[in-house]
């Protein structure tokens, strides 16, 4: 793939990019780690909530799971209303309502309400990470898209880097206090950013590039062409009509790869910390340890989204770093009884699962354009999401049904196996070829002329 609409060899276009990347990718990273952080903070809180409550590891699983069916229902419609509203306002209303729903946790009393806040949490994130990515491709050219995926989906690992070692201290740290257990403080914390954030949004987005002052005439101007030029290739290579969001079969291998990819985020997000806990460490212990395969995702994700763009190559970029993953997942299962042997299989599954997650990310919006392509990401990302339904409760059910973690390794290895397969038939559909050949041709054309 060669979709090159920006000259990167101009100084004007190598400066802009780099202006763009500093203005819009911090704030935003700082969004989604708080997000994701208060989407898995449940993975510590089960440490002590599990045996307050009386919930077993299938009813935690399947509530864990209950997040992603209103995640599911909703996303779709969220991200059309994105695109009506704005993101400004509408990703400020997403972050304000989880914010509320997060703080809500900290009382639960029972599979019920444990059950009904994970539900109304999904419905409240719903539209949040797919609205981005429509975002940020009115932002950046194709061929700059998957390192700024790449770096903007670090806040991913950096969640579980910085936030499982919070999370851990306030568990030991806070529990008692004011007559509340830890993970209750926990969630009351970590719950507040959020809320802050969504207020914050309402004065630091801006929709499109002639709403900012940070920019220059010239620059908007020129960062104007740049993405009409991308929209006119993308459009050329076929009428797609609103339907093909959610009917065409490159939209839906793209939906059964990012399900493989989920299942493998899902699964290390929820998971993680009881797999380390089963070798005996206490929770501040867990938490520091919890931290270690997220630092190596984080370097995975930039790395391996540059080296992608570097090649402008996708398809065989997923495929390793799933490959990757699957050879960790098969360490883990073989060594949980030699803890170094079973972090380093960690390690290398966290690497693999992260880095395939930007990779992917980068061809959604490299297909279609417009409504159609803010529905097919929207789409794609519920039809993915859904592996959260199944995850948290196949694994849950492995675990306790084997006493084991070795089974739910094995698991892991078969989805990374299924996202080889997708993404091998991906590369044959008629929209992939199409897009890829008028998109390559038509800025090759244009960088010709300037």
């Amino acid at each position: 793939m060669n979709p090159i609409s920006v000259n990167e060899g101009s100084a004007f276009d190598a400066a802009l990019m780099k202006k763009l990347m500093w203005k819009i990718i911090p704030f935003l990273m700082l969004l989604y780690f708080v997000a994701y952080l208060d989407r898995v903070n449940i993975s510590f809180a089960s440490l002590q909530m599990n045996a307050d409550i009386g919930l077993s590891s299938i009813a935690y699983g399947f509530g864990a799971s209950m997040f992603f069916i209103g995640y599911f229902l909703f996303e779709v419609p969220s991200n059309l209303i994105l695109a009506r509203v704005g993101a400004r306002v509408w990703i400020a209303r997403i972050m304000i309502t989880w914010g509320i729903v997060s703080l809500c946790m900290a009382f639960v009393t029972g599979e019920k309400s444990f059950y009904i806040l994970r539900f109304l949490l999904g419905v409240s994130e719903a539209g949040f990470f797919p609205g981005i990515m429509v975002y940020l491709s009115r932002w950046f050219p194709i061929s700059y898209r998957a390192r700024v995926t790449g770096v903007f989906m670090v806040a991913i690992p950096l969640s579980g880097l910085i936030g499982s070692p919070i999370s851990g201290l306030i568990l030991d740290g806070m529990n008692g206090i004011g007559g509340l257990r830890g993970w209750q403080w926990m969630f009351i914390i970590e719950a507040f950013p959020a809320l802050i954030l969504g207020f914050v949004c309402l004065r630091l987005l801006a929709d499109r590039p002639s709403e900012v002052n940070w920019l220059s005439s010239d620059e908007k101007q020129r960062l104007e062409v740049i993405m009409e030029t991308e929209r006119k290739a993308l459009d050329a290579s076929g009428d797609y009509k609103l339907s093909t969001a959610f009917t065409n079969p490159a939209v839906l291998l793209l939906g059964g790869t990012l399900f493989c990819i989920v299942f493998g985020t899902t699964g290390i997000a929820f998971f993680l910390p009881q797999i380390i806990k089963s070798f005996g460490y206490s929770d501040t212990v867990v938490g520091y340890l919890s931290a270690v395969p997220y630092l190596f995702g984080a370097i995975a994700m930039v790395l391996w989204g540059r080296h992608s763009d570097a090649k402008r190559e996708r398809i065989w970029h997923l495929i390793g770093s799933f490959a990757l993953a699957a050879v960790g997942f098969v360490v883990l299962s073989n060594t949980l009884d030699v803890h170094m042997a079973a972090m380093l299989g960690l390690i290398i599954a966290a690497m693999g699962v992260y880095a395939s997650n930007v990779v992917l990310w980068s061809l959604p919006t490299s297909l279609l354009t417009g409504a159609t392509a803010a529905a097919a990401v929207a789409f794609i990302n519920s039809l993915a999401n859904l592996s959260g339904v199944v995850a948290p409760s196949l694994l849950g059910w492995s675990r306790q049904t084997t006493g084991s973690f070795a089974a739910t390794g094995y698991i892991f290895f078969g989805f990374m196996v299924l996202g080889i397969v997708c993404m091998l038939l991906f590369r044959r559909t008629a929209l992939f070829q199409a897009s890829t050949t008028s998109v390559s041709r038509t800025s090759i054309g244009a960088l010709e002329k300037a």
